[in-house]
């Protein structure tokens, strides 16, 4: 499917698009729930969880005993995931040659996640990523995240730009929903997550195998402003 034309920056999701940090999350998740003598989950079952944040996630691997322990276990998750983040996670193929093509268009580029920055901004430093972004939104920058628009609106408001100007390129419904709300065009990747539903029912603009493809996607259509 075609982007619409005049694109002039580009927001990317963090978990599901960028990198794949599910072996850390699934690795975090199972320590929290062996200290709380719950049984262990599969990591395919945890990444159905990702996409609306570390409380939900949590609160998802609890199940029935969510309302009980939800306040012990969050503290407990986010202690093991200070440990586990980037030791495992990796960039997805494409992502780097997509960054680097979109660079090099002269595009503006934002990385915008629903994980806390406490989380977000080590993560992409020791993934080599936080050299690309010159705008960083994350979970607790703003009062509302994703799927709520604010956080790409802020974006566009900080790039000076247009919302129909500027790209979201995600992996899930609340990357989609936002996009839509923000008036923002959106690609989605066909990796990723999306709480184990098929990224082929979303509501977006294209869909694409990588950040390389996007970025060719956006350069073929000679739509770049400068």
């Amino acid at each position: 499917m075609p982007l619409p034309q005049g694109i002039a920056a580009v927001m990317v999701d963090l978990d599901g698009t960028l990198l794949d940090t599910l072996p850390d999350l699934a690795c975090a998740a199972n320590r929290m729930l062996a200290a709380l003598g719950l049984p262990s989950r599969s990591q395919e079952q945890i990444g159905s969880y990702i996409g609306k944040g570390i409380p939900n996630l949590v609160r998802r691997c609890l199940e029935c005993e969510a309302d009980a322990l939800q306040g012990q276990a969050l503290p407990l998750f986010e202690a093991f995931y200070f440990e586990e983040s980037g030791r495992h996670a990796s960039p997805y193929p494409g992502v780097v040659a997509g960054l680097e093509r979109f660079a090099a268009m002269g595009l503006r580029l934002a990385c915008v996640t629903n994980k806390a920055e406490r989380f977000t901004l080590p993560l992409l430093e020791k993934k080599a990523l936080a050299r690309f972004f010159s705008l960083v939104v994350s979970g607790d920058s703003l009062p509302r995240k994703k799927p709520d628009p604010l956080q790409l609106l802020h974006i566009c408001t900080q790039f000076g730009l247009r919302p129909g100007a500027v790209l979201l390129i995600g992996d899930s419904a609340n990357d989609a929903l936002a996009a839509r709300a923000a008036g923002c065009p959106v690609a989605c990747v066909s990796y990723g997550y999306n709480e184990g539903r098929d990224v082929h029912d979303l509501d977006c603009d294209a869909i694409v195998r990588s950040l390389a493809e996007a970025a060719q996607l956006v350069q073929n259509a000679g739509i770049v402003q400068s």
